[in-house]
Parts: C-alpha cells; structure tokens; sequence
C-alpha cells in the first residue's frame, strides 16, 4: 500500500479502494469534496506540465474550501484522492503507460492489477459510489461526426443521464471529429 493512503470500504461492490486520509476524513466529517478526474493528467497534457496542472487543480480546490479527490486506478487498486506518489507516476507514465478507463474498463484494470485514468464517465461513477456529489472537469465528451451510423456517442453522456453527481466543466465537445 502507498504511503498516505488508507484502504477503506467506500460501498464500491468489493472493487478494492483506497481513500486518501484527507477524504476519508471529509466523508467522515461530511466536508465537501470535489472528485478530479484523472485522463487529463496522462493524456492530455505532457510532462511535467501535467503534473503542475494536477498540483494546481488540486490547490484551487483545497483553497475553495473543499478536499479535492483525484480519481485513478494504481496497480489495480482504485483510488479516490491521490499522494503525490501517485500523482507523478500518472504523469510521468504518459498515455503509453497508462490505460485510459472509461466505465466499461473499470474491471479490468483493476483485474490486471493496472495503472488507468479515468474518464469523466467513469470518474462520476467512481466519484457516486465513493459518496462524492460534486465532480470538476475542463469538458466533456460528445458526439462524434458520423454517430448517426456508427452510434459513436461518449460514455459521458450517457453517464450524465444515470449517474447523480454534480459536473461542473467549461462545456461540451459537441461534435468530435476522428
């Protein structure tokens, strides 16, 4: 097990989790908590650029008054709230060695004793089932051109429509080109 982290039962039907201290001490003490998702950190941006936004996302978060939880899976543990630890091997590893995780790959990533980020569709699931009503993002996903035929839709979205927690982003990516 990491160093800062604890593992805990957060109602997740038996997937292993870990809590980070400062959220498990929010849920207990019913403090506002503000779930991060983690695709940015390996996918979107490159090191160590990543791993600044991610300090500085969490910063923002922590200076609003609420303990930010950045959702990722390490060695197939998922984990609500990351160490810095963690949060360096996500962005160091880069998209090659990380497995962006959607809900559907939530098993087996954590089967395979994977490393995943995840999506915003999968960090609303995780960040509901851990007990997290609000969740952060810069955006999310859309349809993409040709869906019409292909039915190309974001998980995102359909997240949106069954999952309740409360996203706050910039936007949606109306239509995604291939």
């Amino acid at each position: 097990m990491s160093t800062g982290l604890l593992r805990a039962q957060a109602g997740l039907g038996g997937l292993p989790v870990r809590l980070a201290p400062a959220v498990l001490t929010a849920i207990r003490n019913r403090e506002p908590i503000v779930a991060l998702e983690s695709t940015i950190i390996s996918h979107g941006m490159p090191f160590p650029q990543n791993l600044s936004m991610a300090k500085e996302v969490e910063t923002i978060v922590s200076e609003g008054g609420a303990t930010p939880a950045t959702i990722a899976i390490i060695k197939g543990e998922i984990c609500v709230g990351l160490g810095d630890e963690e949060l360096h091997a996500l962005a160091s590893a880069g998209p090659t060695g990380v497995r962006k995780v959607s809900t559907r790959d939530i098993p087996t990533v954590v089967a395979r004793k994977g490393m995943g980020a995840t999506t915003v569709a999968a960090t609303m699931r995780l960040a509901q089932l851990a007990g997290i009503d609000v969740f952060v993002t810069g955006g999310i996903g859309g349809v993409h051109r040709g869906a019409e035929t292909t039915w190309d839709v974001s998980a995102d979205l359909t997240e949106l429509g069954r999952t309740p927690v409360t996203v706050i982003c910039a936007g949606v990516k109306s239509i995604l080109v291939r």
